[in-house]
């Protein structure tokens, strides 16, 4: 299936009701996205919302939850007529165990990032999942973000020249809350939001040669969070870097994804509003020579919209996903091994 007929049914599926509703239920209310996610599930005609299922300890994340069905874990799992769960707990850990649970119940699963510490528990979910010809979908936020898929296609179809450099940072000030509970992990702020970027550059130039990372602490409070940090990830023919830290109180503005090529550039900075930002030497694609900054159109409907628009077409269309399982289980390893907790 090529990326423009997978694209035309996620579209289609975002605004279409199928001849037979996908009943979803969603496990968890703590992640950082979880409200948003059962916002948009709600609002799409594809899907009926069974329930939600809090977890236990697990904070309710968001407004969305107000008027929430809420379901146990038998049904949430247990019921034959739910084919979809999105796991949604605040703990990465949890969310693993959960998503587990799903496939062996014969699920499709929405896993949300990141997944888990545990690479051979994730190896051993997405192979179950294979086995029973299911597909666990992970939550990396820019995956359908309209101006970082403009960057990577003109990466893609050559417009840049040849590409040596891949370069993200996302810096934006975090809370007490929120530090003492990434600072559970060794690789902190890096393993919590640095997996969206990493995807990102395993995404457009795969698997690297050699990883480094940098993961440090460098806040007057005594918490231990990895709250400055640099990955490198080598290539044969290109470098990649992705920072984090959370001391910037303009971060949100700041956030870019850039790759450079010989011919020119392509960078999508601020994430929200959309902007993507090219400079060529020579004219290629639909870009002229020169600088010029455009607002590439984001995919219709809510945030994550497009996320369950592809599932929809995975489970009622038989569509490939965007991203195979091997995919899926390379980026967390680079992960993992940036984040100095590959086992």
């Amino acid at each position: 299936m090529t990326r423009r007929s997978f694209a035309a049914l996620t579209a289609q599926a975002a605004v279409a009701a199928p001849a037979r509703k996908i009943r979803v239920a969603m496990i968890g209310t703590g992640h950082g996205h979880a409200g948003s996610k059962l916002r948009a599930l709600e609002s799409m005609a594809a899907y009926e919302v069974a329930g939600v299922h809090r977890v236990a300890g697990d904070p309710v994340n968001g407004e969305a939850f107000q008027k929430a069905r809420w379901i146990s874990l038998e049904q949430a799992v247990g019921d034959p007529e739910v084919e979809l769960v999105a796991v949604e707990c605040a703990d990465a850990a949890t969310n693993l165990e959960y998503a587990q649970k799903a496939v062996d119940a014969g699920k499709f699963v929405h896993l949300d990032k990141p997944p888990g510490a545990n690479l051979a528990g994730l190896k051993k979910l997405l192979d179950d999942a294979k086995r029973k010809s299911r597909v666990v979908q992970m939550g990396y936020q820019w995956r359908y973000h309209a101006g970082m898929q403009a960057a990577m296609e003109a990466a893609r179809k050559g417009w840049l020249g040849k590409v040596y450099r891949f370069r993200a940072s996302i810096d934006k000030p975090i809370g007490a809350e929120e530090r003492r509970h990434l600072a559970k992990y060794r690789g902190g702020m890096m393993f919590s939001e640095g997996c969206h970027l990493i995807d990102r550059a395993t995404g457009l130039l795969g698997k690297p040669q050699r990883v480094t990372g940098f993961i440090r602490h460098h806040s007057p409070l005594d918490d231990s969070l990895a709250d400055n940090s640099l990955v490198v990830m080598d290539y044969a023919h290109a470098i990649a870097e992705v920072s984090l830290a959370g001391f910037d109180p303009q971060g949100n503005s700041h956030r870019f994804v850039e790759i450079l090529g010989t011919n020119g550039s392509a960078k999508a900075q601020p994430f929200a509003p959309v902007r993507l930002h090219v400079e060529l030497k020579e004219a290629a694609g639909p870009y002229r020579a020169g600088a010029q900054t455009l607002e590439p159109p984001s995919p219709p409907g809510l945030a994550y919209t497009p996320d369950f628009a592809e599932m929809a077409a995975v489970i009622r269309e038989g569509a490939e996903p965007a991203y195979s399982a091997e995919h899926d289980l390379m980026t967390h390893q680079v992960l993992l091994e940036a984040c100095g907790m590959l086992s």
